[in-house]
């Protein structure tokens, strides 16, 4: 029963990647403290805490399918059970998983299907991981999008968590709307229209302060 618990704990600890992080934070918390009365009450909250990457671009986007529509907690049940199943979290030994393996970790059916197609799409070259350094965020979204089960959150998701970029306003993520509201609206429902209105003071750090209102609701921050 140890050396399971040994086996289990090697392997979900090299499933985490070393974590990167933003190099423009302390710059981009500066403008915002400056152009935003919220921000400026926000920020000094969470002292050094900022945005993280793990570095690897198949586990985050594996990591967002997983989440989709369940809440945060069962996204990293599932996702735990599910990083054990192969010897290492890459296209090629996703690929040789059984669907009944990944259907027992609680993935959904259609969850399993898109994990498949995400994982053919790397081990093909179907998409140009080398290049997106040097693409704006809408070629790298359109691509994305092209893989079944990733929208445009998700792929949002991604260059904020993976690709850590400065300026991503996710306006179809329903807490940075919802503490939109809370910080700015005296918790009155906001539009997508007046919420990019807010955001507009935010302008080129809208990862940050995205990041920022997502740790007004939970401080404890959400990873991918």
């Amino acid at each position: 029963m140890g050396s399971c618990c040994m086996t289990t704990r090697s392997k979900v600890a090299s499933a985490q990647a070393t974590h990167a992080f933003p190099d423009y934070w302390q710059e981009a918390c500066k403008h915002l403290m400056k152009k935003d009365r919220v921000m400026k009450r926000l920020i000094p909250q969470f002292g050094d805490a900022c945005l993280s990457s793990r570095g690897d671009a198949f586990s985050t986007l594996a990591r967002s399918i997983v989440g989709q529509q369940i809440s945060v907690k069962a996204a990293q049940t599932v996702w735990d059970r599910f990083v054990l199943l192969p010897k290492k979290m890459t296209p090629a030994a996703v690929l040789k998983l059984k669907v009944d393996d990944m259907r027992a970790s609680g993935l959904s059916a259609r969850k399993v299907e898109y994990l498949i197609d995400l994982a053919l799409h790397f081990s093909d070259g179907r998409l140009d991981v080398d290049g997106w350094a040097a693409k704006d965020d809408e070629i790298i979204i359109k691509e994305l999008v092209a893989i079944r089960g990733i929208g445009r959150w998700t792929a949002e998701m991604f260059l904020i968590f993976h690709q850590m970029r400065p300026n991503v306003l996710p306006l179809d993520d329903i807490g940075l709307l919802n503490g939109i509201s809370t910080s700015y609206f005296s918790g009155e429902p906001v539009s997508r229209s007046e919420a990019r209105e807010v955001a507009a003071a935010w302008a080129p750090y809208c990862t940050v302060a995205t990041w920022y209102i997502w740790r007004s609701l939970d401080p404890l921050p959400v990873e991918y």
